[in-house]
């Protein structure tokens, strides 16, 4: 039983050390093909980033301006609703009650302008979002190809020198 379970044993060592295969010897062509796929490759990552950079910065640029704008649209409103309630303050006993009405449609208008200009701002933004995303994906794909390209030159200069 012993002998059965050293010759196993043996034969498994031997099959795996014929298994192993040898590696390579990098000629100096690959080594240059390597090191220029690399090279790229950095290039690739680096532009990749700068166009992420670039993307988020549109985007935050694209947010504060719309901040900018919701904040003057309801500011307006408010100015639009305390003159309106001045006049109501204002006027006359017997007119109080047809300036209050005038005030609600003006304080209506105002509500519903604030609202479009909220609409129109975020609008802006999600375009932009979306162009941003698309920007990063370009330049995403873009480093991919590049990758691939490089190590399909690397696999060439390799196939060459067998």
């Amino acid at each position: 039983m012993s002998k059965l379970l050293a010759a196993l044993i043996a034969s498994l060592f031997a099959s795996m050390a014929m298994a192993q295969a040898s590696a390579p010897v990098a000629t100096p062509a690959v080594t240059k093909a390597e090191a220029k796929a690399d090279k790229a490759d950095a290039k690739a990552a680096n532009s990749e980033a700068k166009a992420d950079a670039k993307a988020d910065e549109k985007v935050n640029k694209a947010e504060a301006k719309a901040s900018k704008k919701k904040a003057d649209a309801h500011n307006d409103a408010m100015k639009d609703k305390s003159k309106a309630q001045a006049k109501v303050d204002k006027a006359d006993p017997e007119d109080k009650s047809k300036m209050a009405a005038k005030a609600e449609k003006k304080a209506a208008d105002a509500n519903a302008d604030e609202a479009k200009a909220d609409v129109k701002a975020d609008t802006k933004v999600s375009k932009t979002k979306a162009e941003a995303h698309a920007d990063k994906t370009k330049a995403a794909i873009k480093t991919e190809k590049t990758k691939a390209e490089g190590q399909a030159d690397v696999d060439k200069a390799a196939a060459k020198s067998n």
